[in-house]
């Protein structure tokens, strides 16, 4: 009987050194148990200086490493998002903006796609160098060889004079009574003196 009463007092002060153990716990550890902590985003505030927005009708626009579709696309830019503006190109149609997704710091964006907030008169800037290809197309001359044919030399073609033309002559007629032969004037004047003759003569008979 004196044995149980002696468990039954031993687990009673191991179930109270237990409770009491976990109340201090509790009160020790304070707030921090009941109220974990989360992480809250940092929110960048407007530029102060020139700075772009980018226009409500477009979803998102490309920025550029350089002002010209030919550089390279570094990122992008959501409708609404204001970005410093540092310059401008000699035409300008790019302007030069701050963006913190590169390793520059600076990137290029069209300028219709976004509006100028401040700083219309924007400096000229000069455009970074034009990104080379990586890959430089090279022509491989033994497979270039295998679609190119020689084409085989033809002789020219020779000219052939045509045969003479035969134009046919003519024997000019001789004239019945030639001025070579017999004189015109002595002729008519013969034919004058027998008409004169058979005047005369038909007076006569008359």
């Amino acid at each position: 009987m004196i044995r149980k009463l002696r468990i039954s007092i031993l687990s009673m002060i191991l179930l109270g050194t237990a409770w009491f153990g976990s109340a201090a716990s509790v009160v020790m550890a304070g707030p921090d148990l009941q109220q974990p902590t989360v992480a809250v985003a940092t929110v960048t505030g407007t530029p102060e200086g020139p700075a772009v927005r980018v226009n409500a009708d477009q979803a998102q626009i490309n920025v550029r490493s350089g002002p010209g579709t030919e550089y390279t696309i570094v990122g992008v830019l959501v409708a609404g998002q204001i970005v410093p503006a540092y310059g401008k190109s000699a035409a300008g149609l790019w302007i030069q903006v701050g963006y913190s997704g590169i390793p520059e710091g600076v990137a290029w964006v069209y300028s219709p796609l976004v509006t100028v907030l401040r700083g219309s008169d924007l400096a000229i800037l000069e455009p970074p160098p034009t990104p080379t290809p990586l890959i430089t197309p090279t022509i491989d001359p033994t497979l270039a060889a295998q679609f190119i044919g020689e084409i085989p030399a033809t002789q020219l073609p020779t000219f052939t004079a045509p045969p003479p033309l035969a134009i046919p002559t003519f024997a000019a007629e001789e004239p019945l009574l030639s001025p070579n032969t017999f004189p015109i004037g002595l002729l008519i004047a013969v034919l004058a003196i027998v008409g004169l003759l058979g005047t005369i003569f038909s007076l006569f008979r008359r």
